[in-house]
């Protein structure tokens, strides 16, 4: 190869690199810092890269922690009630919820602000769980782009949970992945 020849591939290596950064750049710009506060609104947005007191894992990680089997998944994707304009002769349906096996299903407990009740559900449900150990590992999960896996990760950490994993790309990374899913049901609410 001659001097001209190394001299271009020297150029195009660095033209390609800049233009990678500059694309990085972008994609860091478009993506959310990560707030003080709750997300209340506008759940299904981007989220930010980081949740100060937890790990942020990959669908590559998860798997790999599910396959271990040393943790305890947790989905928080809201539950859709039967509408309550529904006449009592009406069949309703529920919808599905297709988790990653062996999953607990805490739905409602991802928005920003919770109800007492709602709290307490998330509370204990954990409490349950984990068997009270605040050490076991606990990913939790909902869509990619639902900042209400991000409200209940952060919110397991204000609880006192030491190993909280938030797992960003939910059941979408997961099943595009090719991984395995199973249809939750809800967890029993105390008194329910």
């Amino acid at each position: 190869m001659t001097v001209t020849n190394v001299g271009r591939v020297i150029v195009r290596l660095v033209l390609v690199l800049a233009a990678q950064s500059s694309c990085e750049r972008v994609v860091a710009q478009d993506l959310p810092a990560e707030p003080d506060v709750y997300r209340t609104d506008n759940y299904r947005a981007p989220t930010p890269t980081t949740l100060t007191g937890a790990r942020v894992a990959s669908t590559t990680e998860v798997a790999a922690i599910w396959r271990r089997g040393d943790a305890v998944l947790v989905d928080v994707l809201p539950h859709a009630p039967r509408p309550a304009n529904l006449p009592a002769e009406t069949l309703w349906r529920e919808k599905a919820r297709l988790g990653i096996p062996g999953s607990f299903w805490l739905p409602d407990t991802g928005y920003g602000e919770l109800a007492p009740a709602t709290e307490d559900y998330l509370r204990a449900g954990l409490l349950r769980i984990t068997g009270g150990d605040h050490m076991k590992m606990v990913v939790i999960y909902c869509l990619r782009d639902c900042w209400m896996s991000w409200n209940a990760a952060r919110r397991a950490v204000t609880m006192g949970y030491t190993n909280v994993v938030w797992y960003p790309d939910g059941t979408d990374g997961w099943e595009e992945a090719g991984l395995p899913l199973e249809e939750l049901k809800p967890a029993p609410r105390p008194g329910g």
